[in-house]
C-alpha cells in the first residue's frame, strides 16, 4: 500500500474522531442547558408553591426591601373519557369520573392544571442582625364555566418570616403544610395536569395531579413553624397548624402538630434527596340528636290570602288555600361526640444521576382519609379508619431538552373495625406518561395521559382517560 496514501488515510481519521470529539461537547453541552431550563422550572414550581426563597423572579430594590414579583400562568386543554359507569352508582371518595346526567361519558375544557396561575410577592430585608420577609399571593383562574368571569380568585399565601443562617428560621402564617409537602413537590405533575379530579370542564377547580393517587394533599395551612438552618445537607422542621381540617367538623380544641426532616446529598454525578414527615391530629365530632320516626302522611291545611290587585290598591278579598302535603322519615339514633385521633407519617427518596430520575414515596396513616387531609377518614362515631399509599417514578432528558416520565401511584382506604361493607372506596389507582419539553428558559410546553381507576369496598368499579396538552410560563 502507497505510503502517501497510508499517511492521507491517519490525517483523515483523524478529522473525523476530533468531529466526534466535537460533536459529542456540543451534544453535552445542549443537554446540560436543557437540564437546566428543566431544573430551573422544577425550582420554580417550588418557589411558587412557598417552599424556598432561593430562586427569585422579577427583582425590584425598594429601599431597606426587596421585591420579588414571581408567579405562573398554565393553560392546558383537555379531553376526558369515563367509562359507562354512571353517578348513580358513584363510588365514594372515588376519582375516576363518571357519565353525566345527560348520560355523555366524554368531556373537555380549558383549565390550569395543577398549579393553579399565580401572582405572588416576596419582599425581603435585614434587619437587627435578622432576615425578614413576607409573601402574599393570589391565584385566579384561566377560564371560567360561561361568558365573563365569576370565578373567585384563590388566597393561598400570606406569612411572614423571620431568622438568621446562624440560628433557623420561624414562619408564621398560611402556606403550603408541612406534611406530604416533599411528596407534592416531587410529583412530575407539578409541571402538568395529572388525574382530573372535578376539573372536567372549564372553569373548575385545578387538577389533582397524583393527590389521592399516591398521596395526600399537603393543603395550605395556618402555621407556625421552626426551621432549623442547612447543617450540610441536612434540615428539619416543625410546627403547629390550624386544627380545623376537613374532619367534617369545625372548631377543634387543639392544634395540629406537623413535621419533617430530610437530607440533600450530591456525590459526583448523581444528587438527591431523603425526606421524612408527620402529622397528627386531635379531632372532636359533633354530636347529632335522634329523629323519631314519620310516618308518610297527608294533611290539609287552610290559609287565608288578601288579594291586592296592584301595589297600591287595597285588599278586594279573601280566599282559603288547601296545601297537601306527604312526608316520611326514618329514625336515626343520636350519636354522641367522639374523639379520635388522626397520625400519618410518611418517606421519600429522590435520586437524580445524569439525565436520569427516580422517585420512590410511601404513607401510612390512621384517621387522615385519602385524597384531601382528613376525608373520610372516620365513620360518624369516630372510629378512625386506616389509610396508606405511595407512588414510584421515572424521568429521562433525551438529547432534545424534553423530559419524558412515567407514573403509578396508588392511594388505599381501609373500613374501620365493624364498619359494614359500602360503596366508600377502597382504592384509587393512576398511571400517567408525559412529556415536558422547555421551549425557552422559563417556558415549558406539556403533554399528558393518565388513567385512573376506583373501586369501592362493595366491588363498584370505574375507569377514566385523561389527556391534556398545553404550557406553563414561569417568572
Amino acid at each position: 500500500m502507497c505510503p502517501t496514501f497510508l499517511v492521507s488515510l491517519i490525517l483523515t481519521t483523524g478529522n473525523v474522531l476530533k468531529g466526534l470529539r466535537v460533536f459529542k461537547v456540543i451534544l453535552n453541552f445542549m443537554e446540560i442547558q436543557m437540564n437546566k431550563k428543566i431544573n430551573l422550572a422544577v425550582a420554580s414550581a417550588t418557589l411558587v408553591l412557598g417552599a424556598t426563597a432561593a430562586n427569585a423572579g422579577i427583582v425590584i430594590p425598594a429601599g431597606e426591601w426587596t421585591l420579588d414579583v414571581n408567579g405562573n400562568v398554565n393553560v392546558y386543554a383537555t379531553a376526558h373519557s369515563s367509562d359507562d359507569t354512571t353517578g348513580a352508582n358513584s363510588i365514594t371518595g372515588g376519582l375516576a369520573t363518571y357519565k353525566d346526567t345527560n348520560g355523555e361519558s366524554d368531556s373537555q375544557g380549558i383549565n390550569t392544571g395543577l398549579l393553579p396561575a399565580w401572582l405572588g410577592f416576596t419582599g425581603t430585608t435585614r434587619q437587627n442582625d435578622l432576615d425578614v420577609s413576607f409573601t402574599i399571593s393570589m391565584q385566579p383562574n384561566v377560564s371560567d364555566a360561561g361568558a365573563g368571569d365569576a370565578k373567585t380568585p384563590l388566597n393561598r399565601q400570606a406569612f411572614l418570616t423571620f431568622g438568621d443562617k446562624s440560628w433557623g428560621t420561624i414562619k408564621m402564617g398560611k402556606d403550603l403544610g408541612i406534611f406530604a409537602a416533599d411528596a407534592i413537590l416531587n410529583d412530575m405533575t407539578l409541571l402538568g395536569a395529572g388525574a382530573a379530579g372535578g376539573s372536567t370542564n372549564s372553569g373548575s377547580s385545578t387538577s389533582l395531579g397524583g393527590i389521592g393517587t399516591g398521596y395526600i394533599y399537603p393543603a395550605w395551612k395556618g402555621q407556625v413553624a421552626y426551621t432549623t438552618p442547612n447543617m450540610n445537607g441536612f434540615q428539619a422542621t416543625i410546627g403547629i397548624t390550624n386544627p380545623n381540617q376537613n374532619f367534617g367538623t369545625s372548631f377543634q380544641d387543639q392544634f395540629g402538630y406537623e413535621g419533617k426532616a430530610s437530607y440533600d446529598f450530591a456525590a459526583g454525578d448523581a444528587k438527591g434527596k431523603v425526606w421524612v414527615s408527620g402529622a397528627a391530629y386531635d379531632v372532636t365530632t359533633t354530636p347529632t340528636a335522634a329523629v323519631a320516626t314519620v310516618a308518610a302522611k297527608t294533611k290539609n291545611y287552610n290559609y287565608l290570602a288578601t288579594l291586592i290587585g296592584s301595589v297600591t290598591d287595597t285588599a278586594v278579598g279573601t280566599v282559603s288555600l288547601t296545601v297537601t302535603i306527604a312526608d316520611a322519615v326514618a329514625s336515626t339514633a343520636a350519636v354522641a361526640s367522639a374523639t379520635y385521633d388522626a397520625t400519618v407519617v410518611d418517606i421519600g427518596a429522590n435520586i437524580n444521576l445524569g439525565n436520569f430520575g427516580l422517585t420512590g414515596y410511601y404513607y401510612s396513616g390512621e384517621g387522615v382519609g385519602t385524597t384531601i387531609f382528613g376525608a373520610n377518614g372516620a365513620t360518624t362515631a369516630g372510629k378512625e379508619r386506616d389509610s396508606d399509599g405511595g407512588y414510584v417514578q421515572a424521568t429521562f432528558v433525551i438529547p432534545t431538552g424534553t423530559k419524558l416520565g412515567a407514573s403509578y401511584g396508588v392511594s388505599n382506604l381501609d373500613l374501620a373495625s365493624g364498619e359494614a361493607t359500602s360503596s366508600l372506596l377502597e382504592e384509587n389507582k393512576r398511571w400517567t406518561v408525559g412529556a415536558y419539553h422547555p421551549l425557552t428558559k422559563h417556558l415549558n410546553l406539556v403533554a399528558e395521559y393518565n388513567k385512573v381507576e376506583a373501586e369501592s369496598h362493595n366491588s363498584l368499579k370505574a375507569e377514566s382517560d385523561h389527556f391534556s396538552l398545553g404550557a406553563i410560563l414561569f417568572f
